[in-house]
């Protein structure tokens, strides 16, 4: 099979690393998108890169977590030495609130989890708390349970890094297309020959890897592959406070604060089954800026910089689609990641390249296949 020529559908995280870590391996990398390259969903994320197995990790996803948080602080010490710049890699660990009975449940179980999977944790009393995070004092006696820290919570600035990869990417020669809409895939005999744009250009190119994130349904959907890939809208504020309000990421069930080094803090996020539908709401917003106040008081008065949505790639059974789509010799899958698209594009983006050069995956990709279930 000829190699040399890879056309990536779709510009977000999961497309950028793919491409940057094939033409690292000598492909020649086209990447198109149908708006600017790292935007969407990759660019509206908080950047957390949640603690994951360090051994003993037996399922493949937990496999791909842990090949994927390793990569993390390669590739941003990589990222910085061959384009100087910052992703934003930080180890600033996190902690976790448990602020009701089911959330102190869930931490709860966790620890077995963790114990189980070689993660670093440490149980955290009221004071050891207050003394990491000054300004979660007035949220202690609504405490359920106890606190915990994760020393190996990491954050990205996603912005930063999507612009590193952008520029890796142009320095390794990777062709960008950005503003280029792809209608279909043309497919003649059991491989595609080219990608069609909406004006009615053919992309031609050797292989042909889809990473467009939600949008990824109707291209499989068009191939004659059902799928589970849906999207869920997410929305978020950005608070402009002052450096050092907090220090760790604070997570309180499926919502959480994410500070940056210049006092910004990310406050996030909601799930919305909405369609392609990627507008923020007023109702919404005001329930972020509400709960997030109730955690950290002090975020009382703090302007709001911004705020914006992002539609994440969803899939039925929580699990990505990674591999050859059946029946074309020359075509995968990169997507439906879901709230983790940041965190696994690292080890998405080796298991992919693998595939391509002929080398077996260190983990097994069952499980991500298209046609499962």
């Amino acid at each position: 099979m000829n190699r040399d020529h890879v056309l990536i559908l779709g510009g977000g995280v999961m497309g950028l690393s793919a491409a940057w870590e094939l033409s690292r391996r000598g492909f020649h990398v086209t990447i198109v998108d149908r708006g600017p390259l790292g935007r969407s969903a990759s660019w509206a994320g908080a950047g957390i890169l949640p603690a994951a197995p360090r051994q003993n990790a037996i399922d493949p996803l937990e496999q791909l977590k842990a090949l994927s948080h390793t990569l993390h602080e390669q590739w941003a010490d990589e990222l910085r030495q061959s384009t100087g710049i910052d992703t934003g890699f930080r180890r600033c660990g996190g902690i976790h609130l448990g602020l009701s009975p089911a959330e102190a449940a869930t931490l709860a179980g966790n620890r077995y989890w963790w114990d189980e999977h070689n993660i670093a944790y440490t149980r955290l009393s009221p004071e050891q708390l207050i003394e990491l995070e000054p300004a979660l004092q007035p949220t202690v006696n609504r405490l359920v349970g106890p606190a915990w820290l994760l020393p190996d919570e990491y954050q990205l600035r996603n912005p930063w890094h999507l612009r590193a990869l952008m520029e890796a990417c142009r320095r390794n020669g990777v062709q960008m297309l950005p503003g280029t809409a792809i209608e279909r895939l043309d497919v003649h005999h059991g491989r595609v020959r080219g990608a069609m744009t909406a004006q009615k250009r053919s992309i031609e190119a050797d292989l042909f890897l889809i990473c467009t994130g939600a949008w990824a349904r109707q291209f499989l959907l068009d191939l004659g592959f059902p799928n589970g890939i849906m999207p869920i809208r997410g929305q978020m504020i950005l608070y402009r406070s002052t450096p050092h309000l907090l220090s760790h990421v604070i997570n309180v069930g499926n919502r959480y604060l994410v500070p940056r080094d210049d006092g910004r803090i990310l406050a996030g996020s909601v799930e919305e089954e909405v369609g392609y539908v990627c507008d923020t709401t007023p109702e919404a917003l005001a329930d972020l800026q509400r709960w997030s106040q109730s955690v950290v008081p002090g975020l009382q008065g703090v302007p709001i910089e911004a705020s914006w949505a992002g539609l994440r790639p969803g899939s039925f059974d929580g699990l990505p689609y990674i591999g050859p789509i059946p029946g074309l010799e020359n075509a995968m899958v990169a997507a439906g990641h879901f709230r983790s698209g940041l965190h696994l594009s690292c080890g998405t983006a080796v298991l992919v390249a693998d595939l391509l050069t002929g080398r077996q995956p260190p983990i097994d990709l069952t499980p991500f296949r298209i046609g499962r279930g």
